[in-house]
């Protein structure tokens, strides 16, 4: 197959396996998961959702959170790791908010990723998942797994993003990247696939046969 004959392939079995997807974090509002992105940094969805209703039975509003002691976010927010930037990134975005936005978080690139500890990645979800606006964000599944499928080059998360935003139709992103990582942890996962294992490489690549390093 070529390149685009083995996305069109992919977005088909993705489609079949995951035809129905939900975004991986619990949240109820634009803000509940821009806190959740930000948490889910070197961290799994699973330990985020088992932290979260801890923290907004606290603070569920910019408002509540701000007046929050940092110490008592980071208590909370502990098990997620790198609770000491995590807690003064959520208590001063939602400082920023209040003072700046009216307590609304922003609907932009541009001014979400002006908040402490929100960078593209986490601006990317809350746009997709929160607003429906188009938006590729790449993680560490779907930086992988591009690379094993050799749609991209893996130089960058940057490069991974814009040669798969140029593959696939842009209806396709918000759902596409979440089946991407579900498939990502099911089956293409670092340990148990290494670009030879799983249906889609073996049928993408069925005359591979040497593993295939990716970049990080």
């Amino acid at each position: 197959m070529i390149k685009k004959e083995r996305a069109v392939y992919i977005l088909q079995r993705l489609n079949e396996l995951y035809p129905n997807v939900a975004p991986p974090l619990g949240h109820s509002d634009p803000y509940t998961l821009l806190v959740a992105v930000l948490l889910s940094a070197q961290c799994t969805d699973a330990r985020v959702n088992q932290v979260t209703p801890s923290l907004f039975t606290k603070a569920q509003t910019p408002v509540a959170m701000a007046a929050l002691n940092v110490n008592d976010i980071r208590e909370i927010i502990k098990p997620c790791g790198l609770s000491p930037t995590k807690s003064k990134a959520i208590q001063a975005l939602s400082r920023i908010l209040v003072e700046k936005h009216s307590g609304k978080v922003p609907a932009t690139f541009e001014d979400l990723e002006a908040l402490p500890g929100v960078g593209h990645k986490t601006a990317s979800v809350v746009m997709a998942q929160a607003f429906g606006v188009p938006a590729f964000p790449v993680d560490t599944h779907i930086h992988r797994l591009a690379q094993r499928w050799k749609l991209t080059n893996g130089k960058s998360v940057e490069q991974t993003e814009r040669d798969l935003k140029v593959l696939f139709d842009q209806e396709t992103w918000n759902n596409l990247h979440i089946q991407i990582i579900l498939y990502g942890r099911e089956y293409c996962t670092a340990r148990g696939c290494d670009g030879t294992v799983c249906n889609i490489c073996r049928a993408c690549f069925p005359r591979r046969k040497k593993p295939v390093t990716t970049k990080k």
